[in-house]
């Protein structure tokens, strides 16, 4: 399917319209004309106490109006206060607040004139009002006492703020209180509880009063709630006690729903039109009741009515006289039903029907205000001229009232007014200003010169001839510079000047001339129009099945007019696409990779350009899961088994391939679903096994290759017999939690596996290689229990059975526990060190004795720190380090020391309760290492022969240095190097001067410290000496002399010469002379040898001056 919008063209045109109607009828603020109020205060303006007070009232005229106020109805004078000021040019009051003035001493009505020589228009009342965030009055809040089950209201009663503030709850952590159907907020604020459960026992519901006008939140004193319920009481007694009489307690019982608000079976509300209404039903009972919203002899208003706070609240936006009525809230659970009817009316303020209009005549001319508004009750409607009641304004013989109009018959200059029409009721007012303007001009269009219009071929086109004259202008329209006048039912004239074309084709490009005229002038104006071509889609996306975990592709080729850019955007379901790598977006296709069962829907491709839209839709669909199976069957009851049936669901063209069977314990855990088992896609019955005392109800899940089906509704229920436990807890322990008591700890039997009533565990226990007597203790269906008066880290034999109002379950299996472990007693003894290098050591140390561990023994932890350096007298901030060894390890290895530093270690044994005292430390020394390197390394003063070296010694030296070497080689212009030379120095100089080095040469030094152990890592550095500069001199002058590049020139020739009669001697097969010669004097000392090329130079002898470091 495809749609096309032209962006939306004939609304657009309606607004179009619209907005030049008004603008048609703004006068020129060149021109003469009374004060219009252009920006004002709200009506009611509730201000901050804390700022300054800013009343605004902005208005335009000429000549430029001047302002006054009125205060409570009397003249305001603003220069006999000292705090307040008026803006220049405008007449907003500015009152300073922030400067010692008190918001309270300037509430009141305020009311603002702008005035001219041809009128005075009027604003509305601003009633200013400071707002108000009161503190909570003191108040004892007793604690709140409460039996499970029962319905519960934990009222806040806000102080009265203005505006009212914004309630909600929180507990002391700043953590808004969890609300659902049960415990939700009510519009006053109040916390309503349907029925209070165990877990709602807390002593911090706090309510909070939030006053955004002034940002301030006040909190009320938190609220205790206290949640008696059977089982806690019998869990605090079975913990004591092996009295079992208490456990047969009824459960909590259930009550019907009963409204905790409002109260009563009606109730009356009234709203205002176009107002929210917010009706509320909150009820009590047990189950949580659910609430239901009718509207009696009709339906709830559709796109405007919503349900808020868990259905609770109904909510119904822009409120109309037609949403009065009678409406009913349901309170429904099982046991039954409560119901309350809300009789709502809806009132009207004043609203307006038609609102006056300013209004420009020439003199002569006739004219009318309308002003008429409705209301419920009917608003009176009221006029004022310049500000002043009508009837006692100053007369004007070209005006009559006659109800909601005045009627002007030839007006004159003089007539030139600002008159304010007064609608108003019971619950509010309007109060409108409309200037009538008499003038005399020529006319004027303001819609710029040349201006473009583009529209699209067949869609309406709009040229705008915004205008101004008085009298008022006559308009036409010519096509081209000497077109004739348009008319005939092609083009459409509107009265603000605009000149329609319904469709526009392609032949109506060109250029629109729009001439105004009256009796005192003419003006006409061009504009331009280009109609393009259509975007269009050429190739759609087409409907596509397609399995999970496929591809799936979506054309989409365009076809548009060249000069318009279109860009192409995709939706699924009229929404942006997810936000997932499987969409690719291509220039003309969607791709989905890996498709699921979310991408099933609708998808769209809509093109946009700055002139249309059109678009295009397909659906995909992915192949479904199958349908839930129907019509389960209970048969073959027995007390450990029962047959179940069903007929399977639509499989949705994926074969079923097995069904999945659940159960729920309605007796236990009601609402909770447990796997049973599963049977093949061909199996429509299987053999259930039972377990005793359980209230089953079964439900039947298919399952195909796209997924699992929604579950089948619940089979009939099927209650079991009694009988003794099958199992006794698992997962038996007894770990203490002190040193003298021991926590046994155990799993509990879920709900059906406890086989009857009344289950409870019975807990002994006796003291492990001692010959004692077992102890026992019943207790209730609880998960832990403490024996205290044990010794400590003792072993212990535990076993928890089960038993119910039947009998015991069989006897439970043994297991070894310990009570409470304490700190070790004792230290390591006999530690040693050995010192393997400069970097590790080994710590030896003796195992403590078992029974002064006093736990179970985690291991040792050896604490190891340096004490100083051997080589630098420093101070430094000791750092421990920590090693720990697992288990009863008696050696551990200390890695990452420092070469020639003095450290100390302790030892401590470790258990679960934590560490034991500390061995005496002690004290051993890392022998040296090789040294870092140099801290830096400098080479200054070059000269022709010498260069200076300066450096620093070793940041870590790790021992006593020994010496320095210095190695260095020169560096040839191919990177080639040169000889090594090395130089030991002493360890206390600092610098060395190098003499007798080669002129213009790079030489490459490498630098590094030395202990006795060895060299540290070197520095290097690069520096070269300074040329000679005579030899330079001669070396360019030879370079540029002729008589030097004539005899290069004559080598050359020489040599090429040589080489081609080489060439031909070859080729003859015989020996040129030169070769003769050559074989003939065969003599080694003769060849040229690269080690003699003067590469490097000769070597020398060097001598160097060095200095002690300070």
């Amino acid at each position: 399917m495809m749609k096309k919008k032209s962006v939306s063209a004939r609304k657009a045109s309606l607004v179009l319209f619209l907005c030049q109607m008004i603008s048609a009828l703004d006068v020129p603020l060149d021109l003469s004309q009374p004060p219009t109020i252009t920006q004002q205060s709200p009506k009611d303006y509730i201000v901050d106490p804390r700022e300054n007070i800013v009343i605004q009232c902005e208005a335009k005229g000429k000549p430029p109006p001047s302002f006054s106020w009125t205060r409570n109805g009397t003249h305001f004078d603003i220069d006999k206060d000292a705090q307040v000021t008026m803006k220049p040019n405008s007449g907003t009051l500015v009152i300073n607040i922030m400067n010692g003035g008190k918001a309270e001493a300037y509430e009141g009505v305020y009311q603002c004139t702008a005035r001219n020589e041809r009128g005075a228009a009027i604003s509305n009342n601003i009633v200013i009002r400071p707002s108000r965030s009161p503190l909570w009055t003191k108040e004892k809040l007793e604690p709140n006492h409460v039996r499970e089950g029962d319905s519960l209201v934990l009222h806040c009663r806000p102080p009265v703020g203005l505006p009212p503030p914004i309630i909600f709850w929180m507990d002391n952590a700043f953590q808004r209180l969890p609300q659902s159907e049960r415990v939700s907020q009510g519009l006053n604020g109040d916390l309503y509880f349907s029925n209070v459960q165990p877990e709602d026992t807390r002593e911090d519901y706090i309510c909070y009063a939030r006053f955004n006008h002034t940002q301030t939140i006040q909190q009320k004193q938190p609220i205790s709630v206290k949640v008696f319920s059977m089982d806690s009481l019998n869990d605090t007694i079975a913990a004591n006690l092996s009295d079992t009489d208490i456990f047969g307690a009824k459960p909590v019982t259930e009550r019907q729903p009963v409204l905790l608000t409002p109260t009563g079976s009606t109730s009356t509300k009234v709203e205002l039109r176009g107002n929210v209404l917010l009706l509320e039903c909150i009820a009590a009972g047990l189950p949580t009741p659910v609430i239901r919203w009718i509207k009696e002899g009709g339906e709830l208003p559709a796109n405007r009515t919503f349900f808020e706070n868990f259905k609770k609240t109904l909510k119904i936006i822009d409120v109309s006289e037609a949403d009065s009525g009678n409406y009913k809230c349901i309170a429904r659970n099982r046991l039954g039903s409560a119901h309350h009817v809300i009789s709502v009316t809806v009132k009207a303020a004043p609203y307006w029907i038609t609102a006056p209009r300013n209004l420009v005549l020439s003199p002569g001319e006739d004219g009318t205000l309308i002003c008429r508004a409705n209301g419920n009750p009917k608003p009176n409607i009221s006029w004022l001229a310049n500000g002043v009641p009508i009837a006692i304004a100053p007369e004007d013989p070209s005006r009559k009232v006659d109800g909601d109009t005045i009627i002007f018959s030839h007006v004159q200059e003089r007539s030139s007014s600002v008159y304010q029409c007064n609608a108003s009721n019971e619950y509010g007012y309007l109060l409108a200003n409309a200037f009538v303007n008499v003038l005399a001009e020529p006319p004027r269009i303001l819609t710029p010169a040349n201006k473009l219009y583009q529209v699209i071929a067949d869609s309406p086109a709009l040229l705008d001839c915004a205008y101004f004259g008085s009298p008022k202008p006559e308009i036409e329209w010519f096509k081209g510079v000497k077109g004739s006048i348009l008319r005939g039912n092609e083009y459409v004239f509107h009265d603000n000047g605009t000149l329609e074309i319904p469709v526009a084709q392609k032949d109506s490009t060109g250029t629109y001339t729009c001439v105004a005229r009256n009796e005192l002038g003419k003006i006409q104006n061009e504009v331009h129009l280009e109609v393009k071509d259509p975007t269009m889609i050429i190739k759609q996306p087409e409907y596509k099945v397609i399995q999970r975990y496929g591809q799936v592709s979506f054309e989409c080729v365009i076809k548009h007019d060249s000069t318009l850019l279109p860009t192409i955007i995709w939706l699924k379901d009229n929404d942006e696409l997810p936000d997932d790598e499987r969409f690719l977006v291509g220039k003309d296709n969607l791709t989905i990779m890996n498709v699921t069962d979310k991408d099933d829907g609708t998808y769209t491709c809509i093109v946009n350009t700055t002139l249309d839209s059109v678009s295009a839709s397909a659906v995909l669909t992915v192949v479904a899961r199958p349908n839930p199976p129907f019509d389960l069957e209970l048969t073959g009851q027995l007390e450990r088994s029962v047959e179940l049936s069903w007929i399977p669901g639509d499989e949705n063209n994926s074969p079923i391939t097995n069904f999945v069977i659940e159960y729920e314990d309605g007796l236990h855990e009601p609402g909770v679903w447990h796997y049973q088992t599963e049977v093949p896609g061909t199996q429509t019955t299987v053999q259930l096994k039972l377990s005793p005392y359980v209230n089953y109800s079964f439900r039947v899940i298919a399952v195909n290759e796209i997924g699992r089906s929604q579950p089948s509704e619940p089979s009939e229920q099927y209650l079991t017999k009694s009988a003794n436990p099958d199992e006794n807890p698992s997962n038996v322990q007894g770990i203490g939690s002190e040193p003298d008591n021991l926590v046994i700890t155990w799993e509990s039997l879920k709900g059906f596996q406890s086989n009857g009533p009344g289950l409870q565990y019975k807990v002994s226990w006796r003291q492990k290689d001692v010959d004692d007597e077992w102890t026992s203790v019943i207790v209730a269906n609880v998960s832990k229990y403490i024996v205290s008066g044990t010794p400590t880290f003792v072993p212990y034999e535990i076993k928890v059975q089960a038993l119910n109002d039947l009998g015991y379950a069989p006897e439970p299996s043994e297991v070894i526990g310990h009570s409470g472990e304490d700190l070790p007693m004792v230290a390591p003894g006999n530690v040693q060190v050995h010192v393997i290098n400069s970097t590790l050591a080994k710590v030896h140390w003796d195992t403590v004795p078992l029974k002064t561990v006093r736990g179970h023994l985690q291991g040792y932890k050896v604490y190891y720190w340096k004490v100083q350096s051997l080589s630098i007298r420093s101070r430094r901030h000791v750092e421990k380090k920590i090693l720990t060894f697992r288990g009863n390890k008696t050696f551990g290895m200390l890695p990452g020391l420092e070469p020639y530093s003095s450290y100390k270690l302790n030892v401590r044994v470790v258990n679960g309760k934590g560490e034991g005292p500390a061995s005496p430390d002690k004290v051993f020394k890392t022998p040296e290492g090789v040294p870092s390197s140099p801290s830096f390394l400098r080479i200054t003063n070059p000269t022709l022969d010498s260069l200076t070296l300066e450096w620093g010694s070793p940041t870590h030296p790790n021992g006593v240095l020994t010496s320095y070497i210095l190695k260095f080689q020169p560096i040839n212009n191919t990177h080639e190097l040169g000889p090594l030379v090395e130089i030991r120095i002493p360890a206390n100089e600092s610098s060395l001067i190098l003499k007798n080095l080669n002129y213009s040469t790079r030489y490459k030094f490498y630098f590094n410290a030395q202990t006795s152990v060895g060299s540290g890592s070197q520095i290097t550095e690069e520096a070269i000496t300074i040329m000679d500069e005579a030899m330079a001199s001669r070396q360019v002058d030879i370079a540029t002399q002729g008589w030097f590049i004539g005899l290069m020139c004559a080598v050359a020739l020489l040599i090429l010469i040589l080489l081609i009669v080489c060439f031909i001697r070859r080729n003859k097969g015989g020996k040129y002379p030169v070769k003769e010669k050559e074989d003939a004097h065969a003599d080694p000392e003769i060849q040229p040898m690269k080690e003699d090329d003067g590469t490097f130079g000769e070597y020398r002898l060097f001598s160097f001056v060095s200095s002690a470091p300070f």
